[in-house]
């Protein structure tokens, strides 16, 4: 995928078009494609449809430093244990057991969307299965990280991470996490995943939720 030109993108739905064509037709016989909510939803939704595979959700919240929600030490899933970023925590003072309150109140927030995205219906099985995991943009990698590690636990036979856009050497910290990292432009003028799309407005539940039901065999 290195030889892709250097492009921003229209939005997410195109996003995702260019980032299934890159991927071809993988010999992999029985694929389930997951979006990592939000974001990550529209851009899977196009890979699914385009590879022909069945599309699912995964969702990973971050752990915020206090004070600063928005920037990531951490992230945790629905279930399982929390990831942290340890060399962060190290360098803010900070040790697990101080996030543990934020770190509950994110994975309650993972269960209501779960529940919300699935609506009832019984989620997608991994187990056994070639998996795909899509984002929009890979910058730090704690959210990817955690739901990755929540992905291992449910035994596909093969677990891949893929992205349009991600800050440089930012495959690297999934290389031990997922059997491969594809990422079709990797600038060296990364500051944000948002800058790489002309359109970057919010992905709403609903939109999620439309998706899913779209997707979802009649």
């Amino acid at each position: 995928m290195s030889s892709v030109t250097y492009r921003a993108f229209a939005d997410r739905r195109m996003a995702g078009r260019q980032l299934a064509r890159a991927i071809g037709r993988p010999d992999w016989p029985d694929l389930l494609v997951l979006g990592l909510a939000r974001g990550g939803v529209p851009v899977a939704a196009e890979v699914a449809r385009e590879l022909g595979a069945p599309l699912g959700v995964a969702v990973s919240r971050k752990i915020g430093a206090p004070g600063h929600p928005e920037f990531g030490v951490g992230a945790v899933t629905a279930d399982g244990p929390p990831y942290y970023d340890m060399d962060t925590l190290h360098r803010l003072g900070l040790r697990p057991a101080d996030l543990e309150q934020t770190c509950e109140a994110e994975r309650a927030e993972a269960r209501r969307r779960l529940d919300r995205y699935h609506g009832g219906r019984v989620a997608v099985a991994a187990r056994g299965r070639e998996v795909l995991l899509v984002d929009d943009g890979l910058a730090t990698g704690v959210t990817a990280t955690a739901a990755l590690r929540a992905l291992r636990r449910a035994e596909p036979r093969r677990l891949v991470f893929a992205t349009p856009v991600c800050a440089v050497r930012a495959p690297e910290l999934l290389r031990d996490e997922a059997d491969d990292v594809l990422c079709l432009i990797e600038p060296a003028q990364f500051r944000a995943v948002g800058q790489w799309y002309q359109d970057f407005s919010q992905t709403s539940d609903e939109e999620v939720v439309a998706l899913l039901q779209a997707a979802a065999p009649s």
